[in-house]
């Protein structure tokens, strides 16, 4: 090993991460630095907006037992079942546009 020169080691050195983050930044990508906190906080808002559209999904199965559980007859239960699925339609595209606003929102260019 005493023949071994300083430019054979091949360990990374420990600003190797700090100089990838530079490289990326002439490359045009810009400052990174604040991304990690805005992403979290997109990811966190859409996250809640999807467990709140849950718990309303399953009010909305809870609700529509109960009338089966009731009704009286076939017309009934057919009306039921129509409205139900009517409503998780109109439930879940309404949801599909809000969640796509909130992406859209939280990738877009922040203005200076």
């Amino acid at each position: 090993m005493a023949g071994k020169s300083p430019s054979d080691d091949t360990k990374s050195t420990p600003d190797a991460p700090l100089s990838a983050i530079t490289q990326l930044q002439e490359a045009g990508l810009g400052s990174m630095v604040g991304m990690g906190t805005a992403w979290l906080e997109a990811v966190s808002d859409m996250s809640a907006e999807v467990a709140h559209f849950i718990a309303e999904r399953i009010k909305e199965d809870v609700k529509t037992q109960h009338e089966i559980l009731h009704c009286k007859n076939v017309a009934d239960l057919q009306s039921i079942q129509a409205e139900f699925i009517q409503t998780a339609v109109d439930q879940y595209q309404a949801e599909t546009g809000k969640l796509v606003e909130m992406g859209t929102k939280a990738f877009a260019p922040k203005e200076s």
